[in-house]
């Protein structure tokens, strides 16, 4: 009978009751828990302190949940015939070589049969020198920072260990750095905050909890659980308890890992032009592809550019960083995309960066590298993918986005790219020409879908919707953005607009309106640092002077005043300068900011790569700021983050991702334009060229929110 009940408890206990329901059980008999699990806590390094406490809730959550839980160190239980007694084998908190040969084979042929594994916090920290067990748990500890408090983002909330978790966690912990970014290998549950605590090494993508199948197995890791106070947690406890029934096999989960992800050791290149391998103990395999300089490259005979969709690499550098081209079928093959690489203080300190591919090829993979003079940066692995690039993305870096753009396809006529008599599509009132040419900002799927992936390339996590009251063009159009939005990740904050007949009393009324209608959509932006409050955004908020109506929303939404005038920013949450030009110099900043921190007051300076509106203002006498190659974003971007000109931001605010009006873009730009306009390119932005060049402002733009993270995690 015992055998029976075994086998069918892994066919759920339903079951069991439909084939066991007409026995007679004799009073007193105890009930037959739903399954049973192994809790290994075997150390030969570091031991935790919270080894017992963890023991004891997984005990009571079996006990409250209908399993039970054996407790062993011992590497002798890690046999064929008593693994099979498990539905679930939990690795909690251990450390080194804590299983002989034989035992390894039998966890190994456990959980390749169906069999759960999951693993604590140390599980990673494990039988470093047992290749399996890396694919097993996902990824091997690399080291840690002090306890501290951070924010977890729980990438997905579908699973049973994460259901009862909202889109972000703040707790204390001991946060792993992992030798190599699992994600190519495993599906990611929560991710780390990395802007949110000191010690990160991962960058703006550190899993920090996943799961996936492990041949007919499955298994799932938590990197939680250091602290002896973790395991009192509710909230822990039931992600632990989570994890436990998906590993047991007693609740269904998507854990499926990203399509056609392919993991590459850099320095396993089939074709190259000046790089070599460099020997660095903490990469993948002791190793990296390194002495990169300006326009070296190398292929990749064995790896398909077909249906890639991202690429991640692991990289370091105490040289000058640079970007990583990813072309296809040569050296100079189709450009798919590109990725900034920032210094990284040192050529053993790696970090992740990732970007999204466009276009269509199926060669050989060829990884081109380009940067100033001297040594550039090491890459350790890389990784192509089929999926979206899922990254944490930053909600204090806000770009201004305008949703006025209009074409005969979609709209009926032209809107907006007439401005200053032109005449589209091959004449647009721009003085750069948009990469998806002069596009409707209707058109969900295809340009907005566009959009929202550029813009989580770049890093930023908000959009500023420009917005001109209700029922207007573009507040007919928000409902398709906030879907295209939320698909990327992106959240959106409001732009509003100096419509005729703007009072306080209307954008008091604004406020509500766009709250109420749109306030429930998933990607409606609302501060986590700032009481969950939404986020409005007032241009030329001096043209109205009395601002006092705004007390009655402002304890519910954020309102930016436009000014570093500190006395007119009564009744507001704080200020912001939009101004694409000030930003060179930045005028009343540091001021601007002083105040606001004194006042627990938002400070969002804007910056902007340049500011140009001659075709579409043809005599304005506004003053133009050219792009030098990126020298003026990058001036701006500096000006920002210095504490003695900038005045430490709460946010940081781009003008803009497509103002193509005023030639402040970093939205891509075509680098082949119709001739004969005077179009300009963003050709020699840093250093790029061509296709090259169209997307350097994004990845400029990931570079400075890296930077800005880390100047605000201090």
């Amino acid at each position: 009978m015992t055998t029976l009940i075994r086998r069918l408890r892994r066919a759920g206990a339903a079951l069991i009751l439909a084939l066991l329901g007409t026995l007679i059980v004799p009073a007193g008999t105890a009930h037959a828990a739903a399954f049973e699990i192994l809790v290994f806590s075997k150390t030969a390094g570091f031991r935790h302190d919270a080894i017992p406490a963890g023991i004891d809730t997984l005990r009571t959550l079996g006990q409250q949940n209908d399993f039970t839980v054996t407790a062993t160190e011992d590497g002798g239980a890690f046999t064929a015939g008593n693994l099979a007694n498990y539905e679930a084998v939990v690795f909690l908190n251990t450390t080194g070589d804590v299983l002989n040969s034989s035992q390894q084979t039998a966890l190994q042929s456990y959980v390749d049969s169906g069999g759960g594994y999951l693993g604590v916090h140390a599980a990673a920290d494990t039988e470093y020198d047992w290749p399996y067990y890396g694919q097993l748990v996902g990824a091997w500890f690399q080291s840690h920072p002090a306890i501290q408090r951070a924010v977890i983002r729980n990438e997905d909330r579908t699973h049973p260990a994460t259901t009862h978790l909202g889109a972000t966690w703040t707790r204390t912990d001991e946060w792993y750095n992992y030798r190599a970014n699992p994600r190519p290998n495993v599906h990611v549950l929560q991710t780390l905050d990395e802007s949110t605590y000191s010690g990160g090494s991962m960058g703006a993508d550190h899993p920090i909890t996943w799961c996936h199948s492990q041949g007919q197995g499955r298994s799932f890791y938590t990197g939680l659980g250091h602290t002896i106070e973790s395991y009192a947690d509710p909230a822990f406890r039931s992600l632990l308890l989570g994890g436990v029934r998906y590993a047991a096999g007693q609740v269904a989960a998507n854990c499926s890992v990203p399509a056609g992800t392919v993991q590459v050791e850099a320095e396993s290149y089939t074709a190259g032009s000046g790089v070599q391998t460099a020997a660095h103990a903490p990469a993948s395999g002791g190793q990296t592809l390194g002495y990169i300089d300006n326009g070296d490259w190398a292929g990749y005979s064995s790896v398909s550019t077909a249906g890639a969709k991202t690429f991640t690499a692991k990289v370091s550098s105490a040289g000058a960083g640079g970007t990583i081209e990813i072309r296809s079928g040569s050296a100079a093959g189709t450009l798919l995309g590109s990725v900034s690489v920032p210094v990284t203080g040192g050529w053993e300190t790696f970090t992740t960066v990732t970007t999204t591919l466009t276009g269509s090829a199926s060669g050989p993979l060829f990884l081109r590298f380009t940067g100033g003079g001297g040594a550039l940066f090491d890459i350790d692995t890389f990784s192509l993918g089929a999926g979206p690039v899922s990254a944490a993305l930053a909600d204090d870096v806000h770009l201004f986005y305008y949703p006025w753009y209009g074409s005969p396809a979609v709209n009926g006529g032209w809107r907006h790219w007439q401005q200053g008599g032109r005449t589209p599509p091959d004449d647009v009132g721009a003085d750069f020409y948009p990469a998806l040419g002069p596009y409707d900002s209707g058109d969900y799927q295809s340009t907005v879908a566009q959009h929202m992936e550029w813009v989580a390339r770049s890093g930023a996590g908000v959009i500023v919707y420009s917005w001109w009251g209700r029922d207007s063009y573009e507040d007919r159009l928000v409902q398709g953005m906030l879907d295209a939005a939320h698909e990327q990740g992106i959240e959106v904050a409001w732009h509003l607009e100096p419509y005729a007949g703007r009072t306080a009393a209307s954008t008091v009324a604004d406020i509500e309106y766009i709250n109420r209608t749109y306030g429930s959509h998933p990607a409606f932006h609302r501060s986590s640092e700032h009481g969950g409050r939404s986020a409005f955004y007032v241009f030329q908020s001096l043209d109205i002077t009395d601002w006092a109506a705004l007390d009655q929303v402002t304890d519910t939404s954020i309102v930016l005043a436009q000014t570093t005038d500190t006395s007119k920013i009564a009744h507001f949450s704080g200020m912001y300068t939009y101004d694409g030009i000030a930003g060179a110099t930045a005028p009343g900043w540091k001021q601007a900011g002083d105040y606001a921190r004194a006042q627990g007051l938002i400070w969002a300076p804007s910056v902007a790569p340049g500011y140009i509106d001659d075709r579409a203002v043809p005599g304005n006498s506004t003053p133009t700021v050219q792009r030098a190659n990126g020298a003026a974003y990058d001036r701006q971007w500096t000006n920002a983050l210095d504490p003695a000109i900038g005045g430490s931001p709460s946010w940081v605010s781009v003008t803009s991702f497509n103002e193509w009006h005023e030639g402040s873009s970093i939205e891509p730009a075509d680098s082949a334009p119709p001739g004969g306009r005077g179009y300009l390119t963003y050709d020699g932005a840093y250093g790029l060229n061509g296709q090259a060049a169209e997307t350097a402002y994004l990845d400029r733009t990931a570079y400075w929110v890296s930077r800005f993270r880390a100047v605000a995690r201090g």
